[in-house]
């Protein structure tokens, strides 16, 4: 069963934005200054012994002491040597909030005249919603930082992204380990190319990369499919066309096409018909693998340049009457 959200936040069901934005940056002042006082060992120290109201400014009813009387008690000295940036005893939210989750933020804060006003949309640097990352650390599932990914290209051949292939690529990454000494590992990355892959197709081998930064996950590694150029074949999608040079006579009287296909079969295809500059033959099934429809492939186009030969004048005579009588 997932979280209850409103239990969360402390609100009702029927709660407007306007309290759930004040509910929420309730919550997250309230984290902060509980990581503030605990994870301050003297902070925490004065808490332990006197609750909240030793760390809270102001009047103490029944003759309380104040902050700095009770730090000069229990430290030998005044409380101002605690390194506060703020008059209240708490560091700003957006420090313990860096220190916590391992990254500045962006608040979205404007100060003018000393005040200070929070947007109603506060963002972290990577985009994430605040808010949310806060919930996660409430119910103990505060995620970590991930490095920015690798990007490699990986170009491929014809040949292989048509039958598929296996890529043995061997990477070196620096780790540290639990004594926090650095190393450099090597680790081979099998990547299996499948039949019909197309250029841009992406293999994610999470958390691959470097591992050197304490508090934040490695990176991962990306590899992009690019495709090679081919001397005989040209890729469109899933078809392959195939340009031939052909003479005239063949191209009135008749023509076959031979040719070697992508996996090494020897491919015949006849063509009775009178062949124009336009004309496309489609022979379907000979293209490339549909990498979605399994067993299924494309089509092979055939186009054609026509070659004109020169022809001298008898030959010129000799063609427009056969034409012509026809």
């Amino acid at each position: 069963m997932g979280a209850d959200y409103y239990k969360i936040l402390q609100v009702p069901r029927n709660a407007s934005e306007v309290d759930l934005k004040e509910a929420a940056e309730a919550k997250f002042n309230q984290l902060c200054q509980a990581y503030d006082v605990l994870s301050d060992p003297r902070k925490r120290a004065v808490y332990d012994h006197y609750g909240e109201e030793g760390l809270s400014g102001g009047s103490r009813p029944g003759g309380s002491r104040s902050p700095e009387d009770i730090f000069a008690e229990f430290f030998g000295g005044r409380g101002g040597g605690m390194g506060q940036s703020r008059d209240d005893g708490f560091r700003d939210s957006d420090d313990v909030f860096s220190e916590f989750f391992g990254q500045r933020v962006n608040l979205g804060e404007s100060r003018a005249g000393g005040s200070r006003s929070r947007s109603p949309e506060i963002r972290s640097m990577n985009g994430e919603n605040i808010f949310e990352s806060l919930i996660a650390a409430a119910e103990g599932n505060g995620r970590q930082r991930k490095a920015a990914a690798i990007r490699r290209t990986l170009p491929c051949s014809l040949e292989e992204l048509y039958m598929g292939n296996t890529r043995k690529i061997k990477i070196s990454k620096d780790v540290v380990g639990a004594s926090g000494r650095r190393s450099t590992v090597e680790e081979v990355l099998n990547i299996e190319i499948k039949p019909g892959w197309k250029k841009g197709t992406k293999i994610t081998f999470p958390e691959k990369g470097h591992d050197v930064e304490r508090g934040v996950l490695p990176a991962d590694i990306i590899f992009t499919i690019d495709e090679k150029p081919h001397s005989f074949f040209k890729r469109d999608g899933d078809d392959l066309v195939v340009t031939q040079n052909i003479s005239l006579a063949d191209a009135l009287t008749g023509h076959t096409a031979l040719m070697t296909t992508l996996d090494g079969r020897n491919l015949r295809v006849s063509i009775d018909s009178i062949i124009g500059p336009t004309h496309e033959e489609v022979v379907k099934g000979e293209g490339m693998p549909i990498q979605k429809e399994q067993g299924k492939k494309g089509n092979l186009i055939l186009k054609f340049n026509i070659r004109i030969p020169k022809l001298t004048s008898e030959q010129k005579t000799s063609i427009k009457h056969l034409l012509t009588s026809s």
